[in-house]
């Protein structure tokens, strides 16, 4: 399954707040220092063609890698986009299935699963889900769960 199409605008959106935090930090540094070549002037233009790439580009290329699926045996998911992730997840290895739900996320509709495991890889991470596709998820695979004859350890 595909994550939710407003993922898209929700990491596009995390991502220009991040680009504004870098390029406000050029802006005071550059109005707070009496050397005119404090920052050049192509570094922030930089800044700003690296900011309108990142944002154009990496939404929409998340979208595409990004992907979950949940079986009757296990979970799994892909993540990533410059450095991709796949893991499995069996059913009977699953200690806990958490939601999350950030503030921008909240405003975007959107909610996080994370599906702890006795894993040292750590827990996976389903990001940017429909409310209720989480939901749904999460009650599904706790009643398969608690259905599995293991502890999940």
């Amino acid at each position: 399954h595909r994550v939710s199409p407003r993922a898209r605008w929700f990491w596009a959106t995390r991502a220009l707040l991040a680009w504004l935090v870098v390029g406000g930090i050029q802006v005071v540094i550059l109005l707070n220092t009496h050397r005119p070549d404090a920052i050049p002037i192509g570094i922030i233009v930089a800044t700003g063609v690296l900011a309108v790439a990142h944002i154009a580009v990496m939404p929409a290329w998340r979208y595409r890698v990004h992907r979950w699926e949940q079986t009757p045996t296990a979970v799994y998911t892909q993540t990533g986009w410059f450095t991709q992730e796949r893991r499995i997840a069996p059913i009977a290895r699953i200690q806990t299935v958490d939601t999350h739900r950030g503030p921008i996320e909240q405003i975007f509709r959107l909610t996080n699963v994370t599906v702890t495991t006795a894993s040292a890889a750590g827990p996976l991470h389903i990001k940017g889900l429909e409310r209720l596709d989480a939901e749904r998820l999460v009650a599904e695979l706790t009643d398969r769960t608690q259905a599995s004859a293991d502890d999940g350890t």
